[in-house]
């Protein structure tokens, strides 16, 4: 809790029985799952982000392990930051954009880490708490509520990127792994969908905050065993909102879908 921040105020907030409250008296509820909701503004979190359906559909598609690959990738690394320290403080850890927490659980699981996870959508979080293995709570990218330079290590995947914002909780020398689908990623699913499927084009994000320090590709063959599992990697992409129907139509006919998944992970390093 201490590296959390009041969203009005910026003050430190200090867990209580019923949650959080910093010196101001601005007080955050904690729920029933253990997340708490930091979001500023006086909506609650339930028409902002993804809706409940979707964040389920996410869910019990990554239940599924089909993208257990990125996940090992991404613990992996983790436990390559960890074996890398000196000093017994725990690795403090920040999953921007956490979703349903598959990936922020197998991080925070990893013995000597202190996980943070955080997203924009109350359902969302309120499955990653599910999850556990992680500090969760509901907040938006544009103002983090976490203290200035107090991550160690921070994991942003597949979602916009706020540099500034980045650069300011990432301790000097810190690190941030950013993913984003590799050139052939979900080719078979654009096979099906497109008369000319084209390679995503790996461009990432620019930054004059942080620098660009490596970057490694991760890679599988999968198949996706059923109907219910096609549609739910299908509403996972940006495709799912910009596809004509009588092309959905061809992907809602097959029973099975063999298909590449590639991602490219991204090292970013903040300067002292």
């Amino acid at each position: 809790m201490s590296m959390l921040r009041c969203p009005v105020c910026g003050q430190e907030l200090q867990a209580d029985n019923r949650g959080a409250m910093c010196p101001s008296g601005h007080r955050f509820d904690r729920a029933r799952e253990g997340y708490l909701n930091l979001l500023r503004s006086n909506k609650s979190g339930d028409s902002m982000g993804d809706p409940k359906s979707q964040a389920r559909s996410r869910r019990d598609f990554l239940n599924q392990d089909y993208y257990a690959p990125l996940r090992d990738a991404l613990v992996d690394i983790v436990r390559e930051q960890v074996s890398a320290r000196s000093g017994r403080e725990p690795l403090a850890l920040l999953d921007i954009c956490c979703g349903e927490g598959y990936y922020t659980s197998a991080m925070g699981s990893v013995e000597g880490v202190d996980a943070y996870g955080f997203d924009l959508g109350k359902e969302m979080v309120r499955l990653a708490a599910k999850r556990g293995g992680a500090t969760y709570f509901v907040a938006n990218m544009r103002a983090i509520p976490v203290a200035d330079r107090s991550i160690d290590v921070a994991t942003h995947l597949f979602a916009p990127f706020n540099e500034r914002e980045f650069a300011r909780v990432l301790k000097p020398g810190a690190s941030l792994y950013t993913v984003i689908p590799g050139a052939r990623h979900l080719w078979g699913l654009k096979e099906v969908l497109y008369d000319t499927p084209y390679l995503n084009d790996e461009k990432l994000p620019q930054t004059t905050e942080l620098e660009l320090v490596s970057t490694r590709k991760v890679a599988a063959q999968i198949t996706l065993a059923t109907p219910a599992d096609i549609e739910a990697v299908f509403q996972m992409t940006p495709y799912y909102y910009r596809t004509r129907r009588e092309d959905r139509e061809r992907l809602a006919n097959l029973e099975q879908l063999q298909t590449p998944i590639e991602f490219l992970i991204a090292q970013y390093h903040r300067s002292m």
